[in-house]
This record gives structure tokens, C-alpha cells and sequence, in this order.
């Protein structure tokens, strides 16, 4: 994978650099062709918010947001994508608020002095520290499985790697896991065949809602049907499918190309985009028919996040085709791979609130940054 690639600006505004406030004027630009298919997506709002702040408050908004001005007219972007209902709400100011009862740690110490002896999880020594499988143990070059202690599912383990900090990975690493994970979806097929629908994930940090701090990965096997957010993404293709006579996510790639925040080029195995509907910050979706290739692609995205971003805690999620025939059509579900940043460690406060969990997420990100950064590892493209 080459880096140093370019992003396309056929789709931005003259000599400027675009941001999601500036989406509105990139949709008008779009050639009628994407236009229409732009809208058959998505749904934009913009909105100005205002406020009168007394003037005892400006020496404090100064120092917190930089000027009065900054907040006292705030642009924010809703996009809802219309098939799915998946959407977000931008407003970067939200990214300059002053977090109350913020630890002040080094995650590096927290994360060394949790290590060996001190590690109580049991996955300094997981030969004798986790339970296994009915059908034993998978082993990798840098893991092998645990039979997960607290399951959410009948076939629930956790892939546990060699090395205890989390964000010590590399590009053999994260192939590495990704096949070993292959290879327990395939075994868990081999002693009960109605386990057919694999699901991969790898919470980072306590932030991701991981409550082992040594790097570790988790992985599932649904029956009957798969899990209610991939299975409506797959009536999505369905949907979609019968209604246009075409690829649903190929088509949602092409918006996004036009725009500047996708990557790869038709033909790859792998593709991808900077999301305008992401479930929180950050987020990048993955569309692959190859999972080593997907698991290059995973670690220049995590690897420019942590690097690049700054990002320490984060999610990946990955949807995969069923492990045998199934009555439900697959045709258009490539293996769908997302990543989202889950903000600082030291925070205290929680990224997901009531918004997140009723209405839309709340988004302090800018996707167009994002792209940016992600452009020198990966082939953003436009036409």
C-alpha cells in the first residue's frame, strides 16, 4: 500500500479547504448525475444556533473557545442517511467544551502498571489464567482464544493478544488477529452448525467499553439470524437492491468519492469512506471481498488515528458473510468493517448520551479533517 496520495478537489470550493459546514455548497457543486444520487441518500439540515452571553462570561468563552464570536453564532449540519436512518449532528465548537472532573494520568503509566503480576484479568497468562472452548484453543502468531467468562451469546470468546498495552499493533499483528478470528468462526461452525452468523469486535481501552485493559479482541457466532444492526443493513442492500436495480453500498461509495472522503478505486478489494452519519467521532467504514487485504487497510486507519489523530481509545466492528447458505440474500454485504474514536481516556464524562441513545449522534469531529489526515496513507479518490 503506497502512502502519499492525493485527495481529489474536483467536488471542493476554490482555494479553500472544505469542512462539514462547508457541505452544502459541495452537494451543489455535485455534476446531476451524483446529485441525484446524493439525494436518494441523504438528508441535510443546517441550522444557526444563537446566544447573548453577558459580558462577565467573554474572558472565560475566550479562553475556552477562543472568541466571543465563535459562539455566539454556531453552524451545525444534520445528515441523516435515509435508508438506514444512521445519523449525526455537526457542530466542532462541541470539541472545545470544558470537561469538568477530568483525570489528569498518564495512560501509558495506568495502562505498565496493570501489566504482568498486576494484570488480575488473567490474559498475562492465558493458558492457565481463562477458560477455553469446548474444542480447545485457536492460536495465532501473536494470540490464541479464551472462552469468554461473561458471554453474550452462546459462542462468545475473546481473541487475547501477546501484548498486554492495547495499542502496540502493527500490520502482522492486526492480520494476524483477524485470521485467527477466521479460523474460530470456522471451528464453532464445525461443532454446531446452526452458528452461522460470525460478528468480530475489538474494544480499546475503558473508553470502548473494555474492561480488561491488556489488548484483546472479542468474537461471536449468532443463530437463527444475525444481530439486529447487521441484519438491517443486509434488508438495506435487499431494499435497495430491488428498488434501483443496483449495489447499495457501491452506489453510497460513489457519493462519497465525489466528495473527497472515500477511498480505493473500483476494483480493490477494499474500499472505504469517512462517514457523514457516524455513530460517533472518527468514524471510518471499511467494504472489503478480502479479509487480509481489510486487515491492511485496519491498521493504516487505526495506525493514522493513534499516530496522526491522537486517538488511544477506539472501536472496531465487523459484519462477514454467513458461515453456510442461509434463505436471506448476501449479494450486495461486502465485509463491513467500522471504526469510531471514544474520546479521552481521562474523561470522565460518558460520549454517548441520551441524544446518542434516542434521537442522533452528536458529532464534534470534522469528517473532512479526518480524510485529510487519512490521506496520506490511503487512496482517496474523487471524480
Amino acid at each position: 500500500m503506497q502512502r502519499g496520495s492525493e485527495i481529489s478537489t474536483s467536488a471542493q470550493p476554490q482555494n479553500k479547504t472544505p469542512t462539514i459546514n462547508d457541505l452544502p455548497s459541495l452537494i451543489a457543486t455535485l455534476p446531476t448525475p451524483l446529485t441525484k444520487l446524493w439525494q436518494r441518500f441523504f438528508h441535510v439540515d443546517v441550522a444557526v444556533g444563537q446566544l447573548i452571553p453577558p459580558e462577565r462570561m467573554h474572558a472565560w468563552i475566550e479562553r475556552s473557545f477562543g472568541s466571543v464570536d465563535a459562539v455566539v453564532q454556531q453552524q451545525t449540519v444534520r445528515v441523516t442517511n435515509i435508508h438506514t436512518l444512521e445519523g449525526a449532528i455537526f457542530n466542532t465548537i462541541r470539541n472545545l467544551r470544558p470537561q469538568q472532573g477530568r483525570y489528569q494520568s498518564d495512560i501509558d503509566e495506568i495502562i505498565a502498571a496493570n501489566a504482568g503480576s498486576n494484570d488480575t484479568s488473567g490474559f498475562a497468562t492465558p493458558e492457565s489464567g481463562t477458560p477455553e472452548d469446548v474444542f480447545g484453543r485457536i492460536r495465532g502468531r501473536y494470540c490464541l482464544t479464551a472462552s469468554n467468562i461473561a458471554k453474550y451469546d452462546g459462542w462468545h470468546s475473546v481473541l487475547i493478544f501477546d501484548q498486554h498495552h492495547p495499542l502496540n499493533f502493527n500490520r502482522e499483528r492486526i492480520e494476524d488477529y483477524l485470521q485467527t478470528a477466521q479460523r474460530w468462526f470456522n471451528t464453532v461452525h464445525t461443532h454446531d452448525s446452526n452458528a452461522v452468523y460470525p460478528f468480530f469486535i475489538w474494544n480499546c481501552l475503558w473508553r470502548s467499553g473494555a474492561s480488561v485493559i491488556h489488548g484483546h479482541a472479542q468474537m461471536s457466532v449468532a443463530k437463527g439470524m444475525p444481530y439486529p444492526k447487521a441484519e438491517l443493513l443486509r434488508r438495506t442492500t435487499v431494499t435497495y437492491r430491488q428498488q434501483f436495480n443496483s449495489s447499495y453500498f457501491q452506489d453510497l461509495w460513489k457519493v462519497y468519492r465525489q466528495l473527497g472522503l472515500a477511498f480505493g478505486r473500483p476494483g480493490q478489494h477494499t474500499k472505504g469512506y469517512v462517514s457523514l452519519t457516524p455513530v460517533k467521532e472518527k468514524e471510518v467504514v471499511l467494504l472489503s471481498t478480502d479479509l487480509q487485504d481489510l486487515s491492511q487497510h485496519l491498521y493504516q486507519v487505526l495506525d493514522c488515528f493513534v499516530a496522526e489523530l491522537g486517538v488511544q481509545s477506539f472501536n472496531v466492528s465487523l459484519i462477514m458473510p454467513p458461515l453456510n447458505t442461509t434463505p436471506d440474500s448476501w449479494e450486495d454485504m461486502p465485509l463491513i468493517l467500522r471504526i469510531v474514536d471514544r474520546g479521552d481516556p481521562n474523561s470522565r464524562g460518558s460520549d454517548i448520551g441520551a441524544m446518542e441513545l434516542y434521537a442522533a449522534a452528536v458529532v464534534g469531529s470534522d469528517p473532512f479533517v479526518v480524510a485529510r489526515a487519512l490521506a496520506g496513507r490511503l487512496a482517496l479518490d474523487a471524480r
